[in-house]
């Protein structure tokens, strides 16, 4: 099935629903799916066939979404790129994908003009905002092009996206997602819109991620209207939900903590929220029990884990986990649970593996392998990294590091990379982390082990306090000595200002290695 076919089927069965709202612009499905039409039709002109890849450069907004789908009209390959990525990492990932057509926002285009020079592969250049005379532009594609024009039939594994990484620890990896990934995610997981009110789904998370694109898959084929911000700000969150009545969001751990902490969040109207999904990040406890306290009664919470390399997606912790009601029993049961990622879904199966590749029993700690029939083709040119995560029989060895309970919750706590090894022991960071985010003066905290003779790695701390609290490396060294075990405690505890993170909000414990080398 062509991915395309999420709007155009609602689209030919509801026209008249509005189903995409951004910035004053309030777009129908009948008007959006004639707007991609048309921009299907002009980029079929300018040469862009089935298997061509086509990038866009720009924040969300409503051109965004009909790029995407026109790019999949015509059975091309969309390349989402990072616009947070350095020079040098965009040239890489405009030209590894070999791009042939580039769509760019305004306030990118003096960066895209500096890199010309290097992208020989793109030979058409669309701005979507601003008219310009060295540029083709998006209005035009779309007053120009024709209505009149049909879905290329595409294969199950025909590259639908390619989703470049962070690139963090080396030159970003090109996740090759394809159409029958996506239509196997999103038909098996909600059903197709019928007409009657969804709800309004609110789009924060960039769509270069994989949660920003789930959103516009899941939400269009369901009938839940998507209103869109740019980009993720606190104070336009808390409106946009009040004056949309938005009733479904995804955030991730730093946006939520971010809500919960501005000093207008009590002054907004968010009855309305019926499902606040988070992800991308660990979330530390303290933040998640804060939330369920501070949001309405009637919202649900989800933790949704998931990988670009799965087409989102893989366990769910569901709202009836995130309460905090009933006996001490069940209320004791579920703030345990609230440290988990939750269950697998229904396509999905999880092992935990130790270093022979031999599954763990229950609440032993490994590596996190999943199969699902969802999974990445692989890494674009990379054989080398695709069979290194990715073997014959269908296992993708996330590198995480975690166990599942007793009950088939699974609990992850490091990546493979993060696991410190003393003197014998293996030490999972995020142990030590959750206890630092319990003392009341933390704001973030931070685990990563450095070469010791003596031991073989020592335990090094790094911490950003809140603000207006103060707090000596003695003091929270004696506030973990009281809740660990001695050989867990931190070793050295450094302060910062803020973590690095990246802009889902994971910190970037090689950034803290390369700081304290």
């Amino acid at each position: 099935m062509n991915t395309s076919q999420f709007i155009g089927i609602p689209g030919m069965m509801f026209p008249d629903q509005e189903i995409l709202a951004f910035e004053g612009n309030r777009l129908t499905y009948g008007v959006l799916v004639d707007r991609v039409k048309r921009l299907a039709s002009s980029l079929r002109d300018q040469g862009i066939q089935a298997g061509d890849r086509v990038a866009i450069l720009q924040t969300n907004c409503n051109q965004y979404v009909e790029a995407y789908y026109a790019t999949a009209t015509l059975g091309a390959t969309f390349v989402p790129l990072n616009y947070r990525a350095k020079p040098p990492e965009l040239e890489y990932m405009i030209t590894a994908a070999e791009t042939k057509l580039l769509f760019v926002g305004d306030r990118y285009i003096d960066l895209v003009n500096s890199l010309k020079p290097n992208l020989g592969c793109v030979e058409k250049y669309v701005t979507i905002e601003t008219q310009r005379d060295d540029m083709l532009h998006y209005d035009d594609f779309i007053e120009q092009g024709s209505p009149d024009i049909e879905e290329v039939e595409v294969d199950e594994g025909d590259l639908s996206i390619l989703m470049y990484t962070s690139g963090t620890t080396s030159l970003p990896k090109g996740v090759m997602l394809t159409y029958g990934g996506f239509t196997n995610y999103v038909i098996g997981t909600v059903e197709m819109a019928d007409g009657s009110p969804r709800g309004t789904s609110l789009l924060c998370a960039p769509l270069y991620h994989i949660a920003g694109t789930m959103n516009i898959m899941t939400a269009l084929w369901n009938g839940r209207k998507i209103a869109i911000l740019r980009q993720f700000d606190t104070k336009e969150w808390l409106e946009a939900v009040q004056t949309e009545q938005v009733t479904h969001a995804f955030v991730v751990p730093t946006m939520l903590k971010q809500l919960i902490d501005h000093p207008d969040f009590s002054n907004h109207d968010l009855s309305s929220l019926q499902n606040v999904s988070y992800g991308g990040a660990p979330m530390a406890f303290p933040v998640i029990r804060k939330a369920i306290d501070m949001f309405p009664d009637s919202t649900g919470f989800v933790n949704a884990f998931g990988q670009t390399e799965t087409n989102s997606t893989l366990t769910v912790l569901g709202p009836d986990d995130h309460k905090l009601n009933g006996t001490p029993e069940e209320v004791e049961r579920n703030l345990k649970r609230l440290t988990s990622v939750g269950k697998p879904l229904p396509d999905v199966e999880v092992q935990v593996l130790d270093d022979d590749n031999k599954e763990m029993p229950a609440n032993e700690i490994g590596e996190v392998v999943i199969r699902t029939p969802r999974v990445m083709k692989g890494y674009a040119n990379q054989e080398s990294a695709t069979a290194a995560l990715l073997d014959e029989n269908g296992w993708l060895h996330t590198r995480d590091m975690g166990y599942i309970d007793e009950d088939g919750y699974v609990y992850l706590v490091g990546r493979k990379d993060d696991i410190i090894i003393r003197g014998g022991e293996n030490i999972a960071p995020a142990e030590i982390e959750a206890v630092l985010h319990a003392h009341p003066a933390v704001d973030e905290a931070a685990i990563i082990g450095v070469p010791d003779v003596d031991w073989g790695q020592k335990i090094v701390a790094f911490v950003a306090l809140k603000p207006d609290q103060t707090a000596t490396a003695d003091e929270v060294g004696d506030f973990c000595k009281e809740r660990l075990a001695s050989f867990k405690k931190p070793e050295e505890i450094n302060f910062l200002a803020e973590l690095p993170k990246n802009p889902l909000g994971k910190v970037l414990k090689k950034e803290l290695k390369a700081q304290y080398e």
